[in-house]
Formats: C-alpha cells, structure tokens, sequence
C-alpha cells in the first residue's frame, strides 16, 4: 500500500476536526481466487483485487462509519472530511504521533496464490471429483471448490498505534448428489487453513471425495430420524458449530453491552457442568480464523470464556470495551473496509475433557449420535437454535447402530450448556465462515466428542 505514514497522519487529524475523541484509519489491500469444478467442467475461476478504506470516528459511545475504494490523499481527505461532517463533538483530541507496532507473526506464508498455476489447482479439483464419483454409481453429481484469499491490511488510530498484518486463506470443499428409487441426498467434505499455496499439496484428496460421497450415499439409504427427547452425542469437529452460533455470538459485547443476550448478568457464575471450558483463541498457528492482530489492529489473544462450567470472560472489541468496560480481547473484526469492526470469534472451541466416545456411547440405552452437523438457524438473542444433521445414527444398548437421516437438534444454548455431562479427549478443529454484523469473516468451531443428558431431536418417524 502506498499510503505513507504522514499521509494517514494528515487524514486522521481531518477526521479528528469536528470533536470526535477517536479516530481509526482502516486500509486493505485484497488478492482473491476462486475456481470452481461442477459436472466435471469449470464453471468459474474468478481472481481479482478489492482495495479500499474505511474511516472510523467515536463520539463516547456513538460511532460513525464511512468507506472509499480511492487511496489518494485527496480521495481519504474527502472521506474523512465526510465522516467528521456527520456529527459534531465536543472533544479536543489531537493525533499521537504514530508508532509501527512491532511483533513476530506465527504465521509463515511460502507460496503465494498467483505463484500456484491454475492447471495444477484444476487437477486437484479434478481428484476430489474422480473419487467422488467412483466412490458409488449413486453418485450422480459432484462440484469441488478452491478458495485463496491473500490480504494486507494497515490499520492506524489517534491513539498512536500503526499497525499492519498479512493474511492468507486456504480452503477447498467437495458437495455431492446421490440418487436412487426416486430418492436424492446430499454430502460434503471440506479442509481449509490459514497457510500458503502450497498447503493444497498436503491435503488427501481422494478422502476428501469419498468422505463427501459416503454421506449421501448412506442417506440415500437411511431411515428417518424419530422426533423425540433422548441423550444426544456430538461428535468432534463441526459439532462446535452449535456452542459457536447459540453460545459464542451471545457472548460477543455486541449483544452484551445492550444487555440483548441472555449471558449478559451472568459473569462469573456457573453456567454449565465441571467438565466445559470454552475457549475462543486466535493464537493458533495457522488455524483459519487466527489472526496476530485484530482488525483494529490490537493483538490478538486467548481467551478463556468459560472455565470449569464458569463464564469467565467475554469476546471484546474497542466499543465494546468503551461501553462495557471489559478489557478488549482482540476480536475486533469485519469482513473487508466496507464495514466497521466488531466484536466476532475467533477460533471458538469447548476444550478438551477426560472422557472416551467410548464411554459416552456405552452409557446410552436408547440416543443420537449426532456425527456430522449441517445447517440451522440461531435466535442471538435467547440462544434459541434448530440445527440440521448431515449425519447421524441411532445408539442403543451403547452401541452406534442404524444411519437415521432428516435428524435435527433443537434447544438453547444455555440450556444446552447445563446438560453437557461428558466431554471427551479428541479435541478436533474445522475451518468456517462467520456471518454477523461486521460481514463474513473466517472463523473456526470444533470441540471434542459431548454427552448432551437431554435433548429435542427432530425428525418424521
């Protein structure tokens, strides 16, 4: 970026000329690739470039916002003229002079997106599709995907802090269709890192297909889920994604500090069974949603949010911190420049506990194991969730049995919390997606294998 220090210095003392006790200067510089494999042919392979600002200013506990895709001096003067215009304050802040913040990344990139030819990437669509489909003559269609996203981002406020970071996203998805006796059920498989180009060689591609073609073609011949209440296995993995949506955006200060959700009063009381420690950590070695500072340019941490069944902590941006006054925890996040930061997960996860899958399954006469989760819809504000399963079988006499398929978990996530009995060793991590407030951002969920004492199952038998 060519945006010099004395620039973004002369920027945000303009922004700083109507009142306004803060202000931040955002800058993005943007490489992404995307191709895509669909009925063995490609569809699309887009690649291109998205740069832009944007221009923060806080007013106590009010904010405005604005953004612009022209990096010349005069374009940010502009921008930040803009910004100041929309409200006027009563603050006499003056800019620190800005100081580069020092720190060794944990995160080390070798390959580049655009050093990686397109045809090598093609064919290793091109494996994931061939497993796929020899995986089954049910298979009848199959789409593989890869995504890289290299992005620089500078990030300078009046406080004095400068402060920049590269990221590189890496992830590849397989989708597939099975069909038979008028019947049609899908799967998908998927691997995604923080890392360079070069992670696409290190990935087992044909298990990647098979493991997606497994799934709709154990569906294909499943049957349907009864709907009842019944002790619930999670599995490992993607099972986090429930404590992630129902617990984890609820502990986010953009919920807490309007005092929305239900977590709100509960710092520092029990909230769930001995053996829960949650954790939201973005200091994981190249773990998709890591990151060595957050996008408002603090460094990133551990947090440890809830301890031994006790919530211990929140997930804290610079407003939340303002409005709240918890301590920031670096989770100040948003998708590009177009939006304004806020407080997101990170890599969210319940911890390890001293239990085996094992165990947990033989001490079921008649459950779910809930192997492999899907999509579902959350209520932010009460937690409230509804959960599809992609996968699942019947337990009985402490044993997995039949495949049942049209499964779908129902409860709150506080409710949840204090019915988690058992967690298990096999600590696992999946790379994903956050949407929110501040837009799409990378993220990871996982857990080890719960014990769940209760909970409302769906399903049509």
């Amino acid at each position: 970026m060519t945006v010099t220090q004395n620039i973004m210095e002369n920027i945000l003392s303009a922004a700083l000329e109507s009142g306004a006790d803060f202000a931040e200067l955002y800058l993005e510089n943007t490489y992404e690739s995307d191709i895509s494999l669909k009925s063995q042919k490609i569809s699309e392979a887009i690649s291109g470039r998205n740069l832009g600002a944007g221009l923060r200013l806080f007013y106590g506990n009010e904010s405005i916002y604005t953004y612009t895709n022209d990096l010349t001096e005069k374009g940010l003067l502009e921008a930040a003229q803009l910004a100041a215009a929309a409200k006027k304050g009563t603050s006499s802040t003056s800019i620190k002079n800005l100081s580069p913040y020092k720190y060794d990344s944990i995160h080390k990139y070798n390959a580049l997106p655009w050093d990686v030819p397109k045809e090598k990437k093609v064919s290793y669509l091109q494996q994931v599709d061939k497993a796929a489909r020899d995986f089954s003559n049910e298979i009848t269609q199959v789409t593989a995907r890869i995504n890289e996203v290299h992005k620089q981002v500078r990030i300078a406020n009046t406080e004095g802090l400068l402060a920049e970071e590269t990221r590189q996203y890496c992830y590849v998805v397989c989708s597939t269709v099975a069909e038979g006796n008028g019947l049609r059920e899908y799967g998908m498989a998927r691997e995604g890192s923080l890392a360079s180009s070069d992670y696409f060689e290190t990935l087992n591609y044909k298990k990647l297909g098979e493991d997606a073609a497994r799934t709709s073609v154990v569906n294909l011949k499943a049957n349907f889920a009864p709907a009842t209440e019944m002790p619930v296995v999670i599995a490992n993995g993607f099972g986090g994604v429930i404590f992630h949506e129902a617990c984890g955006h609820g502990l986010e200060t953009t919920t807490v500090a309007s005092g929305s959700s239900v977590f709100s009063d509960k710092l520092g009381q029990k909230i769930s069974n001995d053996c829960v420690t949650a954790i939201d950590d973005g200091t994981i070695p190249n773990i998709y949603g890591s990151l060595s500072i957050d996008d408002e340019g603090y460094p990133t941490q551990k947090t440890t949010l809830i301890e031994k069944g006790i919530l211990k902590s929140f997930i804290v941006d610079h407003m939340g911190a303002r409005k709240t006054g918890y301590k920031r925890t670096g989770s100040g996040r948003r998708q590009n420049y177009k939006f304004a930061p806020a407080s997101r997960m990170r890599n969210t996860y319940i911890d390890k506990g001293d239990s085996s899958l094992e165990e947990m399954i033989s001490d079921i006469d008649y459950g779910l194991f809930a192997k492999n989760m899907g999509g579902g819809s959350v209520n932010p504000s009460t937690g409230g969730f509804n959960f599809s399963l992609m996968e699942a079988n019947i337990i009985r006499n402490g044993r997995i049995e039949e495949p049942v398929k049209g499964a779908s978990l129902i409860g709150t996530g506080i409710d949840t919390l204090s019915k988690i009995v058992k967690v298990g060793r096999d600590l696992h991590l999946v790379y994903g997606h956050c949407g929110s407030i501040s837009g799409l951002v990378p993220t990871t969920v996982g857990q080890p294998a719960i014990l769940v004492s209760r909970m409302t199952v769906g399903g049509r038998a």
